[in-house]
């Protein structure tokens, strides 16, 4: 087997794996080994529209094809980025915090340096915020540039939004990552114009030039190789070959795993980390049993409202996908804005009714779903449930939500440009116990699966990586990226997986003996 040797292998080229690959590779005295299963665009004039594209997502040219169940006896695609850059080279471009209480949660639950206070500098370091840059909570030099559209820059409809939010009571709220913040106003979001500020422009960019950084694309983890307990490399193939075919190796004095919530828990039972039992069904040997990888399934559910337009002119499938936010609290909840509703500028497809939606959001969520495998192939997808709204406090939230979203349809601006709302039904009920019928069938994913690998205290038996991101149990082998979230955030994911290859990737670099460099 060809055979190569760095200080630090990273497998996933995601937004945190990227962060992280810049950080550390600061260090010029430390080899970094950036691994991506995806194919790799170093420069802009290389990079397909679809990624270049931030007014829609990439939806098929660069996806992993999994499927999941949102609820239970349904399937639905389940997009995920199969590039460098991850899912921030081809998603939304919402950059949104979440609450300051969603850090401080995970500090309560034993994670040291997680609290507020503590990830705000790493927010502000990633950041590039042009609008609001001489706030004391935002950033002005960061990888990431940040804009919100201005009213005159927004389509009728999101407009009409905002003047619908203000008729009915809602706050106006020009930045939405105000740690105080709450009520309706533009998106923050990483795109300039049409120009989507993925992992792979803003970080990875500036950082190729480093002779001690190399990228590697197009191949495939098959899994992680121990001495012992002590992680030493992977295993890997091309991308494009048969399982088991051109397999190499590749040896690390630490290996960081970053592929992200589904394929972080997916490549460490086929290594052999997971439930004893779960490991036995796939026949794989166990390294260790870790009972806590692939449970803990935390992400939005969601729901649409689609609504049919008078004037056909107002959907344009080449216009911005989204520019507005309302973020708000549930009636009753002691969770801040536990809620939100956003405007989707169209819906369907070219050529059908002229449609667009609006999403209820629920934000903050107590249910959890799992992740497991139905074999320990290579190319074998894994089997995502998330069980949406079996918790009665995210069905009645999110059907409240619903409630307050349906009231859009018949007030104000946005009323007035609405034929018919098509989706839910209006006339199958839509008092609250018809709404919570309604969010239990058919929630389906915001998209921002987390959890799986979650971080916590050795005591916590569910905790598969301890405060610094290293796993219990083992040595040199980290997870950072969204699997170690112990929940979900009040917000989409994206700006919290930099903040976490900031802060991780800062560690290596400035506290390399913890990691055992």
């Amino acid at each position: 087997m060809q055979q190569d040797k760095f200080d630090v292998l990273i497998i996933g080229a995601g937004s945190t794996g990227s962060a992280m690959a810049c950080r550390v590779s600061e260090n010029p005295n430390l080899s970094v080994c950036l691994l991506e299963a995806g194919p790799d665009y170093p420069t802009l004039a290389d990079t397909p529209d679809d990624l270049v594209n931030s007014h829609n997502n990439s939806y098929t040219a660069h996806d992993w094809g999994f499927q999941y169940e949102p609820t239970q006896g349904r399937q639905d695609r389940f997009p995920r980025g199969r590039v460098v850059g991850g899912s921030s080279a081809v998603n939304t471009t919402i950059a949104l915090r979440g609450m300051p209480e969603d850090y401080d949660e995970w500090a309560q639950a034993g994670n040291a340096g997680w609290d507020w206070a503590s990830v705000l500098p790493a927010f502000k370091r990633l950041e590039r915020d042009l609008d609001f840059s001489g706030e004391d909570y935002h950033g002005d030099s960061g990888p990431i540039t940040i804009r919100r559209y201005p009213l005159d820059e927004m389509e009728p409809q999101h407009q009409a939004f905002l003047d619908t939010a203000s008729a009915l009571g809602y706050p106006e709220c020009p930045d939405a990552n105000d740690p105080n913040g709450h009520g309706a106003g533009p998106q923050p979001m990483n795109k300039l114009g049409r120009l989507r500020i993925s992992a792979a422009v803003g970080y990875l960019a500036p950082a190729r030039i480093r002779p001690n950084l190399q990228i590697r694309s197009d191949t495939t983890v098959r899994r992680l190789l121990f001495d012992g307990r002590r992680c030493i490399g992977a295993e890997v193939q091309p991308s494009n070959a048969s399982d088991g075919d051109s397999v190499t190796q590749v040896s690390a004095r630490l290996v960081i795993l970053s592929a992200g919530a589904l394929m972080s828990p997916t490549i460490l039972m086929r290594s052999g980390v997971g439930a004893e039992a779960q490991l036995a069904r796939l026949g794989v040997d166990t390294v260790r049993h870790a009972p806590g990888v692939g449970q803990n399934l935390s992400d939005h559910p969601a729901l649409g409202v689609v609504c049919q337009v008078r004037d056909p002119s107002l959907i344009d499938f080449d216009r911005p996908i989204i520019q507005t936010i309302l973020r708000y609290t549930a009636e009753g909840s002691d969770k801040r804005n536990d809620l939100q509703i956003e405007q989707i500028s169209f819906a369907g497809r070219p050529g059908g009714p002229p449609l667009f939606m609006l999403a209820p959001v629920l934000e903050y969520q107590y249910g959890r779903g799992e992740l497991s495998l139905s074999d320990a192939g290579t190319f074998t997808a894994p089997v995502v449930q998330n069980r949406f709204c079996e918790d009665p406090r995210d069905a009645s939230r999110l059907a409240s939500c619903m409630r307050d979203t349906l009231a859009f349809t018949r007030a104000g601006a946005l009323a007035e440009m609405i034929e018919s709302v098509n989706f839910p039904d209006p006339g199958r009920g839509t008092e609250l116990a018809d709404l919570e019928q309604l969010c239990r069938k058919f929630s389906g994913s915001g998209y921002h699966p987390c959890g799986t690998v979650k971080m916590g205290p050795e005591e916590d038996t569910m905790a598969v990586v301890d405060a610094k991101g290293r796993c219990h149990g083992l040595e040199q082998l980290v997870v950072a990226d969204a699997s170690i979230m112990p929940s979900v955030p009040r917000a989409n994911t994206n700006l919290t997986c930099f903040m976490i290859g900031e802060r991780i990737g800062e560690w290596v670099r400035t506290e390399p003996a913890s990691y055992g460099l």
